[in-house]
């Protein structure tokens, strides 16, 4: 029968795919955080300027954001477990070029291909998670299994620093590719998959991205996600910087505090997913409601002024868990849901590339209006854009409904 209408049971294949697919997502973020890490390292032994640093990551958020349409089309008709072992290994080739390269076109090079190869990330495994998942569960464990993406980044961060000090900048990359390869292995070899795999390969080549494009849900949810990905990448690539210029604390002490975002954003993930499978509100309207409290926790954290790290670090992670909670709902478990089965990882890949394209502009919102406004003033501006956020879903709130049937095409 269709995974949807799978009882809520647990059984060795279901609990394989679910771990192998978590440690799989988390493992992707050791192939794309080392570079964040060594960025400075990599600027003076090779003379590269902040413009020639910021090119480098545009590189690859615009590859990574052109890659999860086709990502998403791929998992469909081609299983989530080729899809990611594919892209594991593509990201692991990537990684040793760039850690091997020694000019700055061939970092480009090598980082855009990355962020190509690791755009097969999210699709694929969420696409292995909604197999193994019904409409009455799917909230809760995507809510669980999204802490891939908060341990993944702590993870990363911490391994790639280690070995920056260890062994130097290079091994950053080249020892993340080695794990990379295993676990995409793992993937290949030991991941059931359990969907309409024969029914997919069938189908029209287009058939799922025309159905996906005829939804009007998911058009709402990208625009959210736009805006959630632009908050999020915002924090993300400056929280250490905010802390250590405008709150005073020394670069040690920033890069510690930092990590209350994502950690409450571990806690968010489980409990937006549990509340909004035990709610009789659509996912949605949990979503909506979550990002209002967002608004909220910013606007305290932007008008409080204090050196306390204590709250600092309990303040971002409030504001974590109110954003992250959205972010994994709606690129998970509402998003799949809106397209159905057949198009589930397609789905997936247009919101989640909709939301790319706000990370992409962060780096230009982020200092464009920090010089304008200052740093309170551009935490305000967050405030506002967590109510747009809001705002986006209220044709789904109206429209969807906790476990109604998936549209058939």
């Amino acid at each position: 029968m269709p995974a949807a209408e799978q009882p809520d049971t647990f059984s060795p294949a279901r609990g394989r795919a679910l771990a192998l697919s978590w440690i799989a997502y988390a493992t992707y973020y050791l192939g794309r955080k080392g570079f964040s890490v060594v960025k400075s390292s990599v600027g003076r032994e090779f003379a590269l300027g902040p413009g020639a640093l910021a090119w480098i990551d545009t590189t690859y958020l615009i590859a990574y954001a052109a890659g999860q349409v086709p990502s998403g089309i791929g998992a469909d008709r081609w299983g989530s477990r080729r899809l990611v072992a594919f892209g594991m290994c593509v990201s692991a080739v990537a990684c040793v070029a760039f850690g091997m390269s020694s000019a700055v076109w061939a970092f480009a090079l090598c980082f855009g291909l990355n962020g190509l190869a690791q755009s097969t990330g999210w699709p694929g495994t969420t696409k292995i998670v909604h197999a193994w998942t019904s409409t009455r569960d799917r909230g809760r464990v995507m809510g669980v299994w999204s802490t891939c993406y908060q341990i993944g980044g702590i993870v990363a961060t911490a391994l790639a620093t280690f070995l920056l000090a260890l062994w130097g900048w290079r091994a950053a990359f080249l020892v993340p590719a080695v794990c990379l390869a295993l676990v995409a292995l793992a993937v290949y070899t030991s991941v059931p998959e359990r969907h309409a795999a024969a029914q997919a390969r069938t189908a029209p080549a287009w058939a799922e991205l025309r159905h996906v494009l005829r939804t009007p849900l998911l058009y709402s949810y990208g625009a959210c996600y736009f805006c959630i990905k632009l908050i999020r990448y915002s924090f993300l690539f400056w929280l250490p910087f905010y802390l250590h210029t405008a709150s005073g604390f020394d670069e040690i002490t920033s890069g510690y505090l930092s990590t209350g975002f994502e950690l409450g954003g571990a806690l968010g993930c489980i409990a937006v997913g549990y509340r909004s499978d035990r709610s009789r509100r659509s996912r949605a309207a949990i979503a909506a409601l979550a990002l209002v409290g967002l608004a909220a926790a910013v606007f305290v954290y932007a008008t409080v002024n204090t050196s306390s790290a204590v709250w600092h670090f309990l303040a971002l992670a409030g504001i974590g868990a109110l954003l992250f909670g959205p972010d994994s709902l709606l690129s998970g478990a509402a998003a799949q849901e809106a397209a159905g089965e057949r198009a589930a990882a397609t789905a997936v890949g247009v919101v989640n590339g909709i939301g790319s394209a706000g990370a992409l502009l962060q780096g230009v919102v982020t200092v464009r209006v920090q010089e304008a406004v200052g740093w309170q003033g551009l935490l305000l501006v967050f405030v506002g854009v967590s109510l747009v956020a809001s705002a986006c879903l209220l044709p789904a709130m109206r429209s969807a409904r906790p476990g109604a049937a998936p549209e058939t095409y």
